[in-house]
């Protein structure tokens, strides 16, 4: 198992290569529809995707619930689909959520922006402002959304395995670049490590889940680590009875783990509505 995590551009080629490489390495696809589609099999309001959707949220938005619940649900549908095996992510900021993941590869796709301008006019059969605007546009918009979620510069190459122009190379090459790449990096051992470090990451996703969304036990910055037969509890509360709760809780999910609480408890602490 492996996954391919592909950034781009507006005009990038980003979806036409991420399409070619999941055909060439018989990977599953999972864009933006399919992850839309998980998400609102949740029970969760398509709005709320479209809201934040690789977008940096307006000033009231920031500072809603819903802000919170579309990263737990986006990181929930991400998790669910690459436990389903190998899969090739476009957007979205999947290299931010699996970072850290051996057998993990991420790609980021640029081009010059005169022929991003040329493709843009094609797409949305546009003048040269129009073009310009819808460009800037989504530039912004992804540089917001992954500083405002992720906490990373999205045009940074550093954040990326490597960085390829796709100015004037069909995406059929590029896929076929990717795969050799994947060839040379992913070996045996490396999805083995993988598929470990995936279970894990999905476990403490489904701790949270359980013990925040359906528990309801109110634990602020929690967060869960996995690591071997153990299972990490942080974040903050104001009473022991709330820390129990949560061990609790955890325990249904990790029936056959070690759940040992690093939560801390201050007397005084009051949650933000």
């Amino acid at each position: 198992m492996a996954i391919i995590t592909i950034s781009r551009q507006l005009a990038g080629l980003g979806d036409e290569t991420a399409q070619e490489l999941a055909k060439i390495l018989n990977y599953r696809f999972v864009d933006k529809h399919s992850l839309e589609e998980k998400i609102k099999s949740y029970g969760v309001a398509g709005a709320m995707f479209d809201k934040y959707d690789e977008r940096k949220p307006g000033f009231f938005a920031s500072l809603s619930q819903d802000r919170d619940d579309y990263l737990h649900y986006l990181k929930t549908a991400m998790l669910c689909e690459a436990g389903k095996g190998s899969s090739v992510f476009i957007g979205r900021g999947a290299n931010s959520i699996f970072r850290g993941v051996p057998g993990v590869l991420s790609i980021y796709l640029v081009a010059p922006y005169e022929i991003r301008m040329e493709r843009v006019k094609s797409y949305f059969r546009c003048d040269d402002k129009r073009a310009r605007q819808i460009i800037n546009q989504s530039d912004n918009d992804r540089i917001g959304f992954h500083r405002y979620f992720f906490d990373m510069d999205w045009r940074d190459p550093s954040n990326y395995h490597i960085t390829l122009n796709t100015g004037n190379v069909h995406p059929g090459t590029v896929a076929q670049g990717i795969k050799y790449l994947r060839d040379s990096l992913v070996t045996a051992e490396i999805e083995a490590q993988h598929e470990k470090r995936l279970r894990e990451l999905i476990l403490g996703h489904q701790v949270v889940h359980r013990i925040f969304y359906e528990k309801g036990i109110p634990i602020h910055f929690l967060e869960v680590s996995v690591s071997g037969s153990t299972v990490e509890l942080f974040g903050v509360v104001n009473s022991h009875a709330l820390v129990e709760a949560a061990v609790n809780s955890a325990k249904e999910v990790a029936e056959n783990f070690t759940v040992r609480s690093e939560i801390q408890v201050v007397h005084e602490y009051s949650m933000m509505p």
